[in-house]
């Protein structure tokens, strides 16, 4: 294995050149008076001064070479904490400040002769939270005494409602042996255990494979943090780093969403991950990253933020942070890139969609439909083929795979309904009498809009949230109808008997129109991923395995990683900094080496962008300092051996990937829909015989217009709500900064 230790990338880039342009405005920055004039600067490193956690702050204060650092005295809250700060570099000071109150504070730096002085104003939280995703949602059911730690042993019960444990530290070691972590003890110290695995670096050296972890709880959340540490009885620091951590910090996620409510969590998006210890990595993740138990993007990146936090003042800063994960792990990782930019450098994420709240619950929405109606409504009316090429997936099997997949839009759970039409899905037990029915309406709500109501908001004060799901004016079929694989009567009965959804789920005769307020708000806070904000100069690798000829059906289709492109290109006029690989061996052993080649590739890129120093924007000095060996790819199966193929992926296109691996669509692209798959409400306008391959008969186009009063989506214009994103690190409270605008009821 080849392990990533370097600090510094020593490459030459003044050969290139870039325009210095305005970068996006990170609105967050309001309530910070540094300037790069200012004779004293304050900086916090952990997190923003408006979203501290737990009463602690690492920060730093650099000063002008006209200022004597020794004149130099510091208080917070009228306290003299000089005695805390401790020389960084030639002209800086870090100190981690303690104790801070809930609330506000002030940090003043002054020269003793106060000629010179600034100011910041630090806002402290609870380590429980909230900080920006609104009001902790009830029930919530502590699951501590359920989390194994990595020595077996269980976390315990929690000391409060807030789930809150004793932070501890576990050790242990590799076993050459056994091939698996078992615990260290101390007498290991002075006789180590014979079956110790050992990690060769690149000078030829050997380090014992020994994981330092921690577990904790913030935000609610269970967490973890791990790195190679041999020194048991050392303590870290910020400014005492285990010697074989390479200063580089990898956020793990876990996929899922159905049943992912109300719940603490058991397991964590994996920390133990020997090929990035392999690497030098420190890895963290938390229950909250794993969308199978908190399918929620907003409370996710609250988590990663204080999470990043908390890594931060107990270890050092770290020269990048990336972020992956595969399905549920890419909507985590693509929106907390996008909307807190910042908090991660790079994504490499794998099975990826843009986000749970469009591309995919439209799909799955809309294969719920067309199974209802092909079984149900209408059982005989289309045949297996014409039913695929109206969904646009890949297999006829995707359709009621996908339709169970809509259980997470579902709140009941129907006794003895087909598996297609069940929702209500609960993670944990505890939940099961407090489920929402037709008796118990105040019951707990199992799906990813009442999962998230602080986003979207209530129905008339009820316990329903809003949601941005619509259906009006689409044209099921349409392709299909266009490339003559179904009839103009099939077409019509199908649009017309289609139907909705009500808001339990329930199928109606009318087609099911969003909330406008709820469509606002997803697209306005990047609940619906934009592509413009943190992504926009975010270094991004897609990668997947290709699932759209999967035998049993599958989710994961190809179409969504191009959504995510053209998303970035609608925003950013390009997305030269997305690269999408295909097909490869997804590993780090010396068979499969294709992923430990993408973690390569990308700790060149951000090293890169961290040693440019050129007047450029963020976003130009990452497309700029792409590896050249990095690009899009397709692999091939050539007798025994994978064979690479370097071309741009398109959706559509003669390319030899495209042949290898062809892009389905989903029922929305079939109506029309934009490859980006981001429009929740359509405009419409009226029917026109330009929308046809084929002809209508008088009668024909007046029932067409009795089907769609309103008319049909004009696609093209976007959204009814003419929203988009509003701004970075967007708050819905309990922090004033940047909050969005109180939901109507």
């Amino acid at each position: 294995m080849r392990i990533l230790y370097s600090y510094l990338f020593l490459g030459l880039i003044t050969s290139l050149s870039c325009c210095s342009t305005d970068e996006l405005i990170d609105t967050a920055g309001t309530n910070s008076p540094n300037r790069a004039d200012r004779p004293i600067q304050i900086t916090t490193l952990s997190t923003k001064p408006w979203l501290i956690t737990g009463g602690d702050v690492l920060v730093e204060v650099r000063l002008k070479p006209e200022i004597e650092t020794d004149q130099i005295s510091y208080a917070l809250n009228g306290q003299d904490v000089t005695s805390s700060f401790r020389d960084f570099t030639p002209g800086s000071k870090q100190a981690l400040l303690e104790g801070l109150p809930i609330g506000e504070s002030e940090l003043l730096v002054y020269s003793n002769g106060r000629n010179y002085s600034e100011s910041l104003m630090l806002t402290n939280y609870p380590i429980s939270g909230p900080v920006l995703s609104g009001n902790h949602e009830v029930p919530f059911i502590c699951e501590a005494g359920k989390f194994k730690t990595v020595s077996g042993e269980t976390l315990g019960q929690p000391a409060d409602e807030d789930c809150m444990v004793q932070t501890q530290v576990d050790y242990v070691y590799w076993s050459d042996l056994d091939q698996a972590y078992k615990p260290w003890r101390s007498t290991y110290a002075v006789i180590p255990p014979v079956d110790l695995g050992y990690i060769s670096k690149p000078d030829g050296d050997f380090i014992p494979f020994i994981v330092r972890i921690e577990t904790g709880v913030v935000n609610r959340a269970i967490y973890e943090i791990a790195m190679l540490h041999e020194e048991v009885d050392e303590q870290l620091s910020p400014w005492q780093v285990s010697q074989h951590w390479n200063r580089k910090l990898v956020f793990t996620h876990g996929g899922g969403c159905r049943g992912g409510w109300f719940r603490q969590g058991t397991r964590t998006g994996g920390v133990m991950r020997r090929e990035l210890f392999e690497q030098g990595f420190a890895v963290v993740s938390s229950t909250f990253n794993v969308f199978g138990q908190n399918c929620n993007d907003l409370l996710a990146s609250e988590t990663h933020i204080m999470l990043k936090e908390r890594f931060i003042e107990r270890y050092g800063v770290p020269i990048y942070t990336v972020a992956t994960g595969s399905s549920g792990g890419s909507y985590q990782s693509h929106q907390t890139a996008d909307n807190y930019p910042g908090v991660f450098d790079g994504i490499i994420v794998g099975a990826s969609f843009p986000d749970v709240i469009s591309s995919t619950i439209f799909t799955l929405a809309d294969a719920r439909l067309l199974h209802y109606y092909f079984t149900q409504t209408s059982p005989d009316s289309f045949s297996i083929e014409q039913q695929r090429a109206i969904s646009g997936f890949g297999v006829w099997e995707s359709i009621p795979n996908l339709a169970r997949g809509a259980a997470r839009l579902d709140p009941l759970l129907n006794v003895g309904a087909s598996a297609e039409e069940q929702g209500g899905e609960l993670g944990t037990f505890e939940l099961e009498n407090r489920r929402y029915n037709l008796a118990n309406t105040e019951g707990v709500r199992a799906t990813v809009y009442d999962h998230a109501i602080n986003v979207y908001g209530d129905v008339m004060g009820g316990s329903k949230a809003q949601r941005p799901l619509d259906n009006v004016g689409v044209q099921y079929g349409l392709a299909a109808l266009n490339q003559g694989l179904i009839s103009r009567q099939q077409f019509i009965e199908l649009n017309r008997d289609i139907g909705g959804f009500d808001r339990d789920m329930n199928h109606i005769a009318d087609r099911h129109r969003a909330d406008i307020q709820a469509v606002r708000r997803a697209l306005e806070s990047g609940r619906i991923l934009n592509g413009g904000g943190g992504l926009a100069s975010t270094a991004i690798i897609d990668y997947r395995n290709y699932m759209d000829s999967d035998e049993q059906g599958n989710i994961h289709m190809l179409i969504h990683q191009f959504s995510t492109r053209q998303r970035l290109i609608d925003a950013n006029g390009h997305a030269d900094n997305h690269i999408m690989q295909i097909g490869g061996r997804w590993d780090f052993d010396t068979t499969d080496t294709n992923l430990e080649e993408l973690f390569i590739a990308m700790d060149q890129w951000l090293l890169g962008v961290k040693g440019d120093t050129r007047d450029c924007t963020l976003a130009e000095k990452v497309v700029e300092n792409r590896p050249t060996n990095l690009n899009d790819a397709c692999w091939v199966q050539s007798d025994e051996s994978l064979v690479k193929i370097e071309e741009p992926q398109t959706f559509r296109g003669s390319s030899r990937c495209n042949e290898l691996y062809p892009a389905y669509s989903t029922p929305r692209h079939v109506a029309g829909g934009p490859l980006s798959n981001g429009v929740v409400s359509c405009k419409l306008r009226p029917i026109t015989p330009a929308d046809y391959g084929v002809g209508f008969t008088q009668d024909q186009y007046n029932e067409l217009r009795e089907i769609f009063p309103q008319g049909v989506c004009d696609w093209a214009s976007g959204d009814v709500s003419r929203a988009t994103l509003q701004a970075t690190w967007v708050s819905f409270g309990p922090s004033p900064v940047n909050i969005l605008y109180e939901p109507e009821h």
